[in-house]
């Protein structure tokens, strides 16, 4: 088979493509900076340079292809431009989605995510779940614009597209704020954690499997969640300090007192690290981003693995890449 995949420089899209190859699929990829997938053409992956937001530039990577992942997006916490995130997020998968159907290929798998519906305010939903209240971040609301106003009103139309949607993501090498989070708790350098704060954790590789399961098992027209295990995160660091011996943090303040500084911070949201600015504060303010899995268990097969087998398997690898003896 051949696969056209967006996002192949990214977390989850890299490690998609070689999954693909590895099981002898043939894969081609746009790129807006070829010479940072040296390391994929060298696998053998077909590289053209383009962009989710020029649709004319993906027509010919596309074409002839026997499914499309669209894995591409926009992720920056605290970022003070919008227009970014609606050209990326929205109107990028617009443009994917279009040119699939009308170059007439056969299926295709899209990467949405829990945070379509924000904070689910300790409720594990399922895929039937309709989100009404305000979204709490650019990423939250740009990803739900792309879901619900583009890609569902597409599929009803009759575009076999499969949506999956991811929790949080971690792995090796794990480039996002979650991934900086644990970075900084592995350095002793997160002084405080949010209490309540909860997400669905979910190896990569895992993440990686539930969207090739999707697209040879998975039922068009229909969402999947490839989420994992539900940990909120100050339970996370103390699974963490029982597996690398470093501690987790004593301090935990309340939601409240996140959302207090949230307003407070944004003047200051230029000079601050993301975690910090008021986007930033307000996303971890006892948000729980998590979801049901049984759906994707049950019609796909997904098995993702608990939370402190990806902790056995990551944090060792990241403290010695830090440099942190055990």
């Amino acid at each position: 088979m051949r696969y056209f995949v967006t996002g192949a420089t990214g977390f989850i899209g890299g490690q998609l493509v070689r999954a693909l190859l590895k099981r002898g699929h043939q894969v081609s990829a746009v790129v807006r900076t070829p010479a940072k997938a040296e390391d994929l053409k060298a696998l053998g992956v077909e590289i053209y340079q383009g962009d989710i937001t020029d649709r004319a530039s993906l027509v010919e990577p596309m074409r002839g292809a026997d499914g499309v992942f669209h894995v591409a997006a926009w992720y920056k916490v605290g970022a003070k431009d919008g227009h970014v995130a609606e050209a990326i997020n929205v109107g990028g998968t617009r443009n994917v989605l279009e040119v699939m159907r009308d170059l007439g290929i056969p299926k295709g798998v899209y990467t949405s995510t829990l945070a379509v519906y924000s904070d689910t305010h300790g409720q594990a939903v399922a895929e039937s779940y309709v989100f009404t209240g305000e979204h709490i971040s650019n990423y939250d609301r740009t990803k739900a614009d792309a879901h619900y106003q583009v890609a569902l009103p597409m599929m009803r139309a009759g575009l076999p597209l499969v949506i999956v949607q991811p929790g949080l993501v971690y792995g090796k090498d794990d480039p996002s704020a979650a991934g900086t989070a644990l970075h900084n708790y592995l350095l002793r350098k997160l002084p405080v954690v949010p209490q309540q704060t909860a997400y669905a954790w979910a190896h990569v590789e895992d993440v990686v499997e539930g969207h090739i399961l999707a697209m040879e098992r998975g039922k068009t027209g229909e969402s999947y969640h490839i989420c994992g295990e539900i940990v909120s995160f100050t339970d996370a660091l103390k699974l963490a300090e029982q597996i690398t011996a470093v501690p987790a943090p004593k301090l935990s303040a309340p939601p409240a007192l996140f959302k207090l500084m949230s307003p407070l911070a944004k003047p200051f949201d230029a000079f601050l690290p993301e975690a910090y600015t008021s986007e930033g504060l307000r996303v971890v303010a006892g948000v729980t981003y998590i979801a049901t899995n049984e759906k994707a268990k049950r019609e796909l097969g997904f098995n993702p693995r608990p939370l402190a087998e990806i902790f056995r398997e990551v944090l060792p690898y990241e403290m010695q890449k830090l440099g942190i003896k055990r």
